[in-house]
């Protein structure tokens, strides 16, 4: 893992998505297609932003997964995920994805729904995935202690407080109780097999999280912390996001 410190948001979200493209390019280039993981919330904004407007990206040739959902959250409710995705990015590209293969946080069997996305999973290796970090530290929504040894593609996993709490704070919800206590998540031994990890984090409320996941030793409470042992991963952060770090 190498990590980048940027001045500000916007250049921390531009070198995170310079870095995302060249994956994308490169994969493209290689193979004739790209497979692409990307994250949701609102540390998100400015990279997504900056991604869909990158030159000499083939979307037509790119097929698109996303990290997690809320269980039973409508897709019409401004927390969805499903949502925050059509919106943000696959309709604000010059042409559209090969694929976009959501999450159905609504499916009435979730383990026939993990399954599903298992199987286009397997189909060949992800090239790209973008990710954030959680307050908690939480890699997707595998909140501490984290499962780091599983087959499984996609688990149903319960929300911690913190992690809930995340979201009301975010603006998501209105209120704790209004916050799924489940989700859908891609688990972290899928998220570790990407060939290349770009992880944008801003905001001082992360700074402790950051902190834990660069400096700290590798642990399931602390599940970005991971990311150590991913050798294309590169972290960018802004000055905030950075602030606890002893080395910068």
């Amino acid at each position: 893992m190498k990590v980048h410190v940027e001045n500000s948001a916007k250049e921390m979200a531009q070198a995170a998505a310079d870095y995302a493209a060249e994956g994308i390019r490169e994969a493209i280039r290689q193979q004739g297609q790209a497979r692409l993981i990307v994250a949701t919330g609102a540390s998100q904004f400015d990279f997504l932003q900056s991604l869909v407007a990158m030159p000499g990206i083939d979307w037509s040739k790119v097929t698109g997964f996303h990290l997690d959902e809320y269980v039973g959250l409508p897709v019409t409710h401004k927390a969805s995920f499903r949502k925050y995705l059509r919106e943000r990015f696959a309709a604000s590209l010059p042409t559209p994805l090969a694929a976009f293969i959501e999450v159905n946080g609504e499916a009435a069997d979730l383990e026939a729904e993990c399954s599903r996305l298992k199987a286009l999973l397997d189909n060949a290796p992800v090239d790209v995935a973008c990710v954030g970090i959680g307050e908690n530290g939480h890699l997707a929504f595998n909140d501490p202690p984290a499962l780091f040894e599983t087959e499984a593609a996609y688990l149903v996993v319960e929300l911690d407080e913190a992690c809930r709490r995340q979201q009301v704070g975010e603006g998501w919800f209105a209120s704790l109780a209004d916050v799924p206590e489940k989700a859908l998540s891609m688990s972290v031994p899928q998220i570790m097999r990407s060939r290349r990890i770009v992880c944008t984090v801003p905001d001082e409320r992360k700074a402790v999280a950051v902190k834990n996941t660069v400096e700290g030793a590798v642990s399931n409470m602390f599940p970005a912390s991971i990311l150590q042992q991913h050798p294309e991963c590169r972290i960018f952060l802004d000055q905030a996001a950075a602030g606890l770090l002893e080395a910068r």
